[in-house]
C-alpha cells in the first residue's frame, strides 16, 4: 500500500517542534515531572491557535491524529488544564524567541510595512469588564511585515489608545538589523519618528499629512512602486483575523499578549510552508 503523503497540518506541527527545540530546554527544571516536554507544550499552543479552537476541542481532535501525536512524541495526551498552566508558564520572552526563528524560515529583504489593527476582546464577559474596570473594549496591534514574504518581524501591543506615532519608535530600535526601508501611512508622520530611523541607518518611506502645498510634493516625489507595497501589511493583518480569529479568548491582559504574539507565530510557520 502506497505510503499517505504528509499534510499541511503534519508539516506545520514538524516545522513548530523544530523551532520549539531550538528555542527551549527540554523541561522547564530539573524538578519537573518529565511527563510532557515544553516543546510539545509549545506545539498543541501553536496548533491551538492555528486551529482557531479551545483545549477540549483540540485534544479531542488529537486522538484521531496518531501521526500528529508521533511527530512531537505524544504518548499519551495531556488534560485541557496541563495545556492551559504551561500557556501561563511560558514566558512573553519564550514567543518573542519563537517568532524572531519563525522570521529566519522566510526571504526578507528588508522593505518593512506597518500598520496597526484592532482586535476585540468580545469573549470578556459584560460583568468581568465591570468588575475590572476595563473600558477598552479592543487591543490595538502594531505589526512589522517584510513585504517580500509577509514575515511578521515584529508585534507591539497595547489596551490603550496610544498614538500610532508612539508606538513605531520601539519597533524601529527593536529591529534595526531588519529593517531597511520602513513603511508608513500618514498615521507615522512624525519628525521624530523620521530622525529616529535615519539614525539607525533605515530609509523613512511614511506619506506626510497634506497641510501646504510643501507636503503635497513630498507626497509626489514618494517612490510610489516602493510604497504601494505598504499595504501588504493591511493585507497580513486581514489575514490573521480571518484566519486564527478577529478575537482574543484570554481573560488577562497579558495572556491576550502571548495569544497574539503566538498567531503571528503561527502565520509564520504557515507562510514557510
Amino acid at each position: 500500500m502506497q505510503a499517505l503523503p504528509k499534510s499541511q497540518l503534519l508539516r506545520f506541527v514538524e516545522q513548530a517542534y523544530h523551532l520549539a527545540r531550538r528555542a527551549v530546554a527540554r523541561y522547564s527544571s530539573k524538578f519537573s515531572k518529565q511527563r510532557y516536554t515544553l516543546h510539545q507544550h509549545i506545539v498543541l499552543l501553536c496548533l491551538k491557535v492555528r486551529k482557531n479552537t479551545t483545549y477540549r476541542t483540540l485534544l479531542d481532535e488529537l486522538i484521531e491524529m496518531p501521526r500528529i501525536r508521533r511527530a512531537i512524541e505524544l504518548v499519551e495526551l495531556p488534560s485541557p488544564s496541563t495545556l492551559c498552566k504551561a500557556f501561563n508558564r511560558l514566558d512573553m520572552a519564550v514567543w518573542r524567541v519563537l517568532l524572531n526563528l519563525s522570521v529566519t524560515l522566510l526571504p526578507t529583504n528588508g522593505v518593512v510595512g506597518i500598520d496597526a489593527s484592532g482586535f476585540d476582546r468580545s469573549h470578556a464577559s459584560k460583568h468581568y469588564t465591570e468588575r475590572t474596570k476595563l473600558t477598552i473594549q479592543q487591543l490595538k496591534v502594531t505589526l512589522l511585515v517584510d513585504t517580500r514574504s509577509n514575515a511578521i518581524i515584529d508585534l507591539y501591543v497595547t489596551t490603550t489608545r496610544k498614538h500610532d506615532s508612539q508606538i513605531a519608535p520601539s519597533l524601529i530600535k527593536r529591529n534595526t538589523g531588519e529593517v531597511a526601508v520602513l513603511l508608513g501611512d500618514k498615521g507615522y508622520d512624525d519628525q521624530k519618528i523620521r530622525r529616529l530611523a535615519r539614525h539607525h541607518e533605515v530609509r523613512p518611506l511614511i506619506k506626510h499629512r497634506e497641510f501646504t502645498s510643501l507636503h503635497k510634493a513630498w507626497n509626489a516625489r514618494l517612490d510610489g512602486a516602493l510604497y504601494g507595497q505598504r499595504s501588504q501589511s493591511e493585507t497580513v493583518n486581514s489575514t490573521l483575523k480571518r484566519k486564527y480569529g478577529a478575537f482574543v479568548r484570554s481573560r488577562r491582559w497579558w495572556k491576550q499578549f502571548r495569544e497574539l504574539n503566538i498567531a503571528c507565530l503561527v502565520h509564520n510557520l504557515d507562510r514557510s510552508l
